[in-house]
């Protein structure tokens, strides 16, 4: 005979579990075709195993860790994974946040993803042509968009303006 504690644990975790798998949310890969598409393993040999974390699995760095957050030059953040333009320096901004912030990216750059990970709904950001995550927006940035693009510094890479000649 089932105890009917057992059965109410065992309901309860598969009711956890299913559960989080909601709160999690679909990755954007799985919703869209994109550009540029690897295999895991393609990717896993491409990039370090933190960008991949961050890129492939929706992971995040730790906040006031990335070298970008006091990148300072004029010139282009592209995407770690497939070297897209994303944002231009003239966006960036500096958010107190953690993270490398901009106002707007370039066009036709990023895509976005409602995401439920953490019981959250928020924006999710990715590069629009490998389906790279790369953080989230939220409202709360400043003119002209009030937008506040919280990008991951280890999905970015930057990509000085060449020096003009004087």
């Amino acid at each position: 005979m089932i105890d009917r504690r057992v059965l109410l644990a065992s309901f309860a975790g598969l009711l956890g579990i299913t559960g989080f798998r909601w709160l999690r949310g679909a990755p954007a890969q799985a919703a869209e075709k994109f550009e540029i598409e690897k295999t895991d393993a393609e990717w896993r040999a491409q990039l370090t195993p933190e960008q991949y974390q961050i890129l492939r699995q929706q992971g995040t760095e730790l906040p006031f860790t990335s070298p970008l957050l006091e990148e300072h030059r004029k010139g282009i953040f592209a995407c770690a994974g497939c070297d897209l333009p994303l944002f231009s320096s003239e966006t960036k901004f500096e958010s107190g946040t953690g993270w490398p912030s901009f106002y707007q990216p370039l066009e036709n750059a990023v895509g976005k993803h409602q995401d439920r990970m953490l019981g959250l709904v928020r924006t999710e950001v990715h590069c629009r042509r490998c389906g790279g995550h790369l953080g989230h927006v939220f409202d709360d940035g400043p003119k002209p968009t009030g937008l506040r693009y919280c990008m991951d510094g280890l999905a970015l890479q930057f990509h000085p303006a060449a020096a003009s000649a004087t």
